[in-house]
This record gives C-alpha cells, structure tokens and sequence, in this order.
C-alpha cells in the first residue's frame, strides 16, 4: 500500500464510524491480503479491476477491509461468506493468485505482551493489534479460487423468470425443480415470511416532488 498504516487506519475509522480493534484488524488484514497478492493501490481503477475479496464474517473488519481495497457489493468485487470466522480472501483475477488471511485467536491472548502499559481489555487490543507483526496476528493461506463466470464484474450474464413467482433472477441464481425455473425464495424459502403487496403514504413521490 502506498499510503501509511495510519492514514488508512483514520480514514477507515471515519467511514465505520468508530476506532476498534476490529478496524485496526481489517485494515491490517486487507494490507497484507493486498500486498500478497501484488496489488499496491487497489482502489485505483487499473488495479481494482483485478481484485475479489471474499470475507466471511459481517463485522467491523469487514467494513475496514471493503473500505481499504475499494471493493464493493455493487461491483461484484465484494463477496459476502456467511463463515462467522474474522477472515478475508484476496483473489488477482488477473494472475489467479489467492491468499487467505485469517485472524487469530492467540493475538487477544498476546495483547497483555505487546501493550503492557495499557490496562484496560478494549484499548489494549486496540494498542497491541497496531504493534504485532503480521506473523502473530494473521495466519495465511495460500488458496485456489474456481470463480464462475456469473460472480465476475461486468453486466448481467444471464437472466430467467421464476415460474412460481414470476420474479426475474440473474446470474444463474434459479434453482431447477422438477424441470420448473424458481427463484431461491420459492424454491428453499426465504428469510423473511408472510409477504403481502402492500400501498404505502407518498406511493406516487417522485425525486423532482418535495415531501409536505
């Protein structure tokens, strides 16, 4: 990374809200993911054309991580795994390498070493995590990762029409029952329940109306 750990660590703080541990984790996570796999300013446009990042874990590192490397939902560069473990992966689609990089446990144990002078819990995780070497902090994998066609960047490859709901899916999200096309939520169910259409108040705004 061509920026400092600091400045990278304030202006992640600043998108997420708040200084944590877990920032000072993903921002080290998403340097090291980066510098692994030759990217060294992600976020500019000829580099974050190159770039999958995986994380598996829906807290504040993964905000750090997303806010470092430019990565983004609505680029497709951005992959959310479900795994519960503070853990990301760094793809180059560009030469196929993939390194894993996953916290680990031993560091929270280390914080008494590495901030000593620090007695409380929080803020010594958050001195220490700054202060570790990446080789007691993380644990690296060097992975493979088959990527389909249909989770690459760009515009949509594929769209059919569930024939349940008549709701359009795209990028081969349809599941096959029976030789009937669905949607995911007709064919194993969804997270929420009970769905009906419903009006609401303003259902007619437009952006060029004001609201009284």
């Amino acid at each position: 990374m061509r920026q400092n750990f600091e400045s990278l660590l304030k202006s992640s703080a600043a998108v997420h809200g708040h200084l944590c541990p877990g920032q000072v984790v993903g921002v080290r996570m998403a340097m090291l993911g980066c510098r692994l796999i030759g990217l060294d300013e992600p976020t500019r446009d000829e580099q974050i054309k190159k770039l999958i990042v995986y994380v598996e874990m829906d807290r504040c590192t993964a905000d750090a991580v997303a806010h470092i490397t430019g990565v983004k939902l609505g680029r497709r560069s951005l992959k959310f795994v479900d795994y519960g473990i503070m853990a990301a992966t760094f793809l180059n689609l560009e030469t196929g390498k993939a390194f894993r990089v996953v916290s680990t446990e031993e560091a929270r144990d280390l914080a008494s070493v590495y901030a000593p002078e620090i007695p409380k819990k929080y803020p010594q995780q958050l001195e220490a995590y700054k202060r570790m070497p990446d080789s007691v902090l993380f644990r690296v994998q060097e992975v493979r990762v088959d990527i389909s066609e249909y989770d690459l960047p760009g515009p949509t490859r594929r769209k059919v029409t569930c024939s349940r709901c008549g709701q359009v899916v795209r990028d081969n999200r349809e599941v096959t029952q029976d030789r009937n096309v669905l949607c995911k939520p007709c064919a194993e169910g969804a997270y929420f329940s009970d769905a009906k259409e419903v009006t609401w108040p303003d259902m007619n705004w437009t952006p060029d109306q004001k609201h009284t």
